[in-house]
């Protein structure tokens, strides 16, 4: 689940001649060390994942793990900033930066005390579709350190001095990023795509809804929010599966049963649109949006393997071949399949000189549109499938925090506590005539575009494609 406020793309001076021999000696090393790690690594995907459910009917999933002494925990609520009411935007994020600034008789500075002598780190999260929260202990003082995150998840304080300082520093944040042609850029890009929908309204608010966000404003939507119905939970580490029953039901046991959060309609990015957000820049930023796929389409994994032949995949990508190794545009440029609860789509970003802008454009949809009308080789395809089943556990489960946040994912998007082990296959059962259906269907359509910088400059070649 990731964000649709889409990361940046860091905009770079071309590379120099002869750079691309460094990069594909990078790549070489990058991938050999990725052989040498996956024995290892993938001991990982054969991890035991327990359910284990409370007497008062808290369900969590467990990966024990008693090598070391710590313990992490991760989970979310059903509902995060597209919950925002109109005029309040910002609401939500505000809210999770307060829960380590105190909790039932600890003030801030108390309870900031207390987590440092229980050798706890704990930490909240807003984004679109869900509330996180996390804590990493040490198993020999998880009672302190739970008894803690009991207190700021049932009885967090909301004292006015901690939300007039978390809104001065949001707000700070907003007021540096008011001539940053990015975060404009940004800004436009959602309201074009989305319209009114929630997903249009900035996560962190404005100066003027952050003013109006009152202390009562943030215990009821934590009220709303933090209820059994709608929570996920993971926990890994040093903790057996009875301990962790028990401490199911101190931390969330008292919560309210059903959450009481407003419906949020599902939406479909307009696209067919360009956006050009005119700055006197050396570097144009590009962004191109077409339509996603949802995380439960039969089609789905066919999808996946075909945005990362397109531009998934860091160094062996056709987009990266074409934009960065054949004509050094930009030092990277990426393709990426973003899933939202109301919302999917599929996005190409990159950033390059103002003045060959319009070029890198044209190759970009040159490339996607080859992809759509051909498709990929049996070779792209087969070698696509050994990676992404090779490299599942070096980038999902090399830790303990990183296992905790994979299987929460796991959990919202309804997969199973097996998936792991059934997706080697479910991977190795798509065929290649599946790829090239999912290309055409996804990639077939004029995107959405839009272009921080300069006027584009029309270029000999340059065209729609």
């Amino acid at each position: 689940m990731m964000s649709l406020l889409l990361g940046r793309t860091s905009a770079f001076p071309s590379p120099a001649r002869g750079e691309g021999k460094v990069y594909r000696a990078f790549a070489t090393l990058c991938f050999a060390l990725f052989f040498l790690l996956l024995p290892a690594l993938a001991a990982r995907a054969e991890m035991n994942i327990q359910e284990v459910k409370s007497k008062k009917g808290i369900t969590a999933w467990l990966v024990e793990d008693h090598s070391i002494p710590l313990i992490a925990i991760r989970f979310v609520f059903d509902g995060g900033t597209a919950q925002d009411p109109a005029g309040k935007e910002g609401l939500v994020s505000l809210m999770t930066g307060l829960f380590d600034e105190g909790a039932g008789d600890l003030d801030s500075e108390a309870f900031q005390m207390n987590l440092d002598d229980a050798g706890a780190e704990m930490s909240f999260q807003a984004a679109r579709d869900g509330t996180y929260g996390s804590m990493r202990m040490l198993s020999d003082q998880k009672d302190e350190a739970f008894g803690l995150l009991k207190l700021a998840v049932n009885s967090p304080r909301f004292d006015p001095a901690p939300i007039d300082r978390i809104r001065a520093q949001t707000l700070s944040g907003i007021l540096a990023n008011e001539r940053d042609p990015n975060t404009i850029g940004q800004q436009r890009w959602l309201r074009a795509i989305y319209g009114e929908h929630p997903y249009a309204r900035p996560d962190q608010g404005t100066k003027e809804s952050l003013a109006t966000i009152t202390a009562a404003d943030i215990k009821a939507f934590h009220k709303a929010n933090f209820a059994r119905a709608g929570l996920h939970v993971t926990v890994v580490g040093d903790i057996d599966a009875a301990t962790l029953s028990g401490k199911l039901d101190e931390v969330f046991g008292d919560l309210p049963q059903q959450q009481t959060l407003t419906r949020v309609a599902d939406v479909t990015p307009k696209l067919g649109q360009q956006l050009e957000v005119n700055y006197d820049l050396p570097q144009t930023s590009l962004q191109l949006a077409w339509p996603g796929v949802k995380r439960s389409d039969p089609d789905f994994y066919a999808a996946v393997l075909m945005n990362e032949i397109l531009g998934g995949s860091t160094f062996t990508s056709r987009l990266y071949e074409e934009v960065r190794e054949k004509r050094g545009l930009a030092y990277g440029v990426s393709s990426d399949l973003v899933d939202h609860e109301h919302s999917n789509a599929l996005l190409v970003t990159t950033a390059t000189r103002s003045d060959r802008a319009a070029e890198t454009l044209a190759i970009v949809r040159q490339v996607v549109k080859e992809m759509a009308e051909i498709g990929p080789t049996e070779e792209e395809l087969a070698a696509t499938k050994k990676y992404m089943i090779g490299a599942y556990a070096i980038n999902n489960l090399d830790s303990s925090s990183s296992i905790a946040a994979t299987l929460v994912e796991l959990q919202l998007d309804n997969l199973g506590i097996d998936y792991i082990k059934r997706r080697a296959a479910l991977i190795d059962a798509v065929t290649l005539a599946d790829v090239k259906a999912a290309a055409r269907k996804l990639l077939s359509v004029d995107p959405a575009v839009m272009v921080i910088g300069p006027p584009l400059v029309q270029v000999a070649g340059a065209h729609k494609g």
